[in-house]
């Protein structure tokens, strides 16, 4: 199935229908629960019954901070979508989303779209690749560290005062091979 995929640059406003029908949603019968003791952090897998369902808004009234954006097409339906910013200071490419249609999970999509992000990236001159997910995307998680991804920091406070205030923003990052 996975051979009659495209991936094809997004224009936001042509494809923006296509986009919002993404499905966004994970399930998980575990978290990342993060605990501290003032000094370190330690992050413990912790089961949750009923597994939980939750979905990432793919808000592209904020699409500002996304420079590139591809999707992943079978017979012209969005399957998937990767979304890029480049950070020229430090050289860092920004995944601000990336996300396979759960019927099409697991078949190398979201490797061939990150791999096309981080390809442009590179070509740009990006030395590594970061994205923020919450501690309770722990499916997303594993996924990241498939591709490669190393966890690289957390912010306890950054949802405070949000709808998904108790969550964990957890930083993961990517060396792109270049000094």
């Amino acid at each position: 199935m996975a051979d009659e995929v495209v991936i094809r640059p997004a224009e936001i406003e042509r494809d923006a229908d296509r986009i919002r029908s993404l499905d966004t949603s994970f399930e998980t019968a575990a978290v990342l629960e993060v605990q501290s003791d003032g000094r370190s952090f330690q992050l413990v897998e912790t089961p949750v019954d009923p597994p939980m369902v939750k979905s990432f808004p793919l808000d592209l009234e904020r699409r500002h901070e996304w420079e590139r954006t591809w999707l992943a097409l079978a017979a012209e339906k969005a399957i998937g979508v990767v979304a890029t910013q480049q950070e020229p200071w430090n050289r860092r490419a920004i995944i601000w989303h990336l996300y396979v249609d759960p019927g099409w999970r697991r078949q190398g999509i979201g490797r061939r779209l990150l791999d096309t992000a981080l390809a442009a990236a590179r070509t740009a001159g990006a030395r590594t690749a970061w994205l923020e997910t919450s501690n309770l995307n722990l499916p997303g998680i594993r996924a990241y560290e498939r591709l490669g991804f190393e966890l690289c920091g957390l912010d306890t406070s950054l949802y405070d005062a949000t709808p998904v205030e108790g969550e964990v923003a957890l930083f993961l990052r990517r060396s792109l091979g270049q000094s």
